[in-house]
C-alpha cells in the first residue's frame, strides 16, 4: 500500500491515494490518517484566520463565547451540561474570559440569587473579529473549491463531528443528532 500523503499541497496526490487504497481497511487508514493531519494542523494554526495573531482564539474560549451568543445567557451548571463537560471545567475556562471583559456575571432574570454568564460586547465584538477572520482563511484555503464541493464537505463533516458526539454520549451508531462542536478535551459542546 502506498503511503498517505500529509502534505496539504499534496492534495490531488492525496486523492489519488485514496482511490489507489484497497478495501475498507486502506480507506478508514486514509481517513484516521487525515483526521490526524487535520487535528494536528487545526491546532498549529488553531484555526485562527487572516491577519495579525491576536486573530487566533483559545479553543475553549472560541467555543464558549460561541455557546453563549447562540443560547444567551446562562448558569455555568447549563453551560457545563450544553457543552458536555462538568461545572468546574467551566468555571476554570471562564474565569479568564471573565477577568478580560468577554463574559460578565449577572444575576438571573428570574432569581436574583442565581449568576448567569452572559456574553459582553467586548465579547461579541471579539467573537465576529474571529469569525470574519477564520471565514476569510476558510474561503482562501477552499477557494478553489465550486460551491457545490464546499457544501458538501461541510455537509459531511458536520455529520462526522455529530457521529463522533454521539459515541462520546453513548448513542448507537446513526442517532448523532444535530453536529456539536468538541471542547479541548473533545467533549462534545451540546
Amino acid at each position: 500500500m502506498p503511503p498517505i500523503q500529509d502534505m496539504t499541497s499534496a492534495a490531488s496526490a492525496s486523492r489519488e491515494t485514496v482511490t489507489e487504497l484497497s478495501g475498507d481497511a486502506g480507506l478508514l487508514d486514509a481517513l484516521q490518517h487525515q483526521v490526524a493531519v487535520f487535528a494536528r494542523r487545526a491546532e498549529q494554526t488553531r484555526l485562527g484566520g487572516i491577519g495579525q495573531v491576536r486573530n487566533s482564539m483559545d479553543r475553549a474560549a472560541y467555543l464558549l463565547l460561541n455557546r453563549l451568543h447562540q443560547e444567551g445567557p446562562m448558569g455555568v451548571k447549563a453551560l457545563a451540561a450544553g457543552m458536555g463537560i462538568d461545572s468546574s471545567t467551566v468555571t476554570r475556562q471562564v474565569a479568564p474570559l471573565v477577568d478580560t471583559g468577554l463574559v460578565k456575571r449577572t444575576s438571573h432574570p428570574e432569581d436574583g440569587r442565581a449568576v448567569v454568564l452572559q456574553l459582553s460586547a467586548r465579547g461579541q465584538a471579539r467573537l465576529e473579529e474571529v469569525r470574519s477572520s477564520r471565514r476569510e482563511l476558510m474561503a482562501q484555503v477552499t477557494e478553489g473549491w465550486a460551491a457545490e464541493e464546499r457544501e458538501a464537505f461541510a455537509t459531511l463533516l458536520t455529520r462526522f463531528n455529530a457521529a463522533l458526539s454521539a459515541r462520546q454520549a453513548g448513542l448507537p451508531p446513526g442517532e448523532g443528532g444535530p453536529a456539536v462542536e468538541p471542547d479541548e478535551t473533545g467533549q462534545p459542546t451540546r
